[in-house]
């Protein structure tokens, strides 16, 4: 059991978790909730480290054997805290990179995310398990990118035009991407809500 638990793809996933309060720490590198062009770089480097992780501790635990029931139980919820970690940073920030009707798509991702999580939940106790589709593995790549987008934000307009902007788009696909596959997962889930 301790073996498994500390199985390389485990320990990627450990990092992840690790890497939330280290992306959050460098928004508060100054003393107070502001993030300077450094400290922004320095969140985007985090978070691609951390998103690669994903890709890697699924992989690796079935190429290698090594699936565990604390991996399984793990790897979603550190992407939801990675996720809404960031999530909530850009939209509290002073430079306000998620504002205005940019919150709706946080909120709609958040949303899904914890909707998604309780119906998982408790279609585990009947014992019914509700497979990750492949769109809803495209839709965390893509809220990954639009987060990556975002963290960068300013310190990316200084480099590339319009780089916030295009982070603020791809977060409005992937929340409607999130919409369709939580509609998915409900509609998979129903019938099993229905019978009790």
């Amino acid at each position: 059991m301790a073996k498994r638990a500390f199985n390389l793809p485990n320990m990627l996933t450990y990092g992840r978790i690790v890497a939330v309060p280290l992306v959050a720490l460098c928004f508060f590198l100054e003393g107070r909730l502001q993030s300077s062009d450094f400290a922004r770089w320095t969140a985007l480097l985090i978070f691609i480290a951390a998103s690669i992780t994903d890709y890697f501790d699924g992989y690796l635990a079935r190429a290698w054997q090594q699936t565990s029931n604390i991996g399984r139980m793990l790897d979603p919820i550190a992407d939801k805290l990675l996720v809404a970690t960031c999530l909530l940073l850009l939209a509290a920030d002073t430079d306000r990179t998620i504002a205005g009707w940019s919150l709706w798509a946080a909120i709609i991702i958040l949303c899904r995310e914890i909707l998604v999580s309780g119906l998982r939940e408790y279609l585990a106790e009947l014992k019914v398990s509700v497979p990750v589709s492949q769109l809803a593995k495209w839709k965390t790549a893509m809220q990954m990118v639009a987060i990556a987008f975002l963290l960068l934000g300013p310190a990316g307009d200084k480099i590339v035009p319009y780089w916030t902007q295009i982070g603020i788009a791809l977060l409005w696909v992937s929340a409607l991407v999130t919409l369709y596959t939580g509609y998915d997962y409900f509609r998979a889930g129903a019938k099993h809500i229905m019978d009790e």
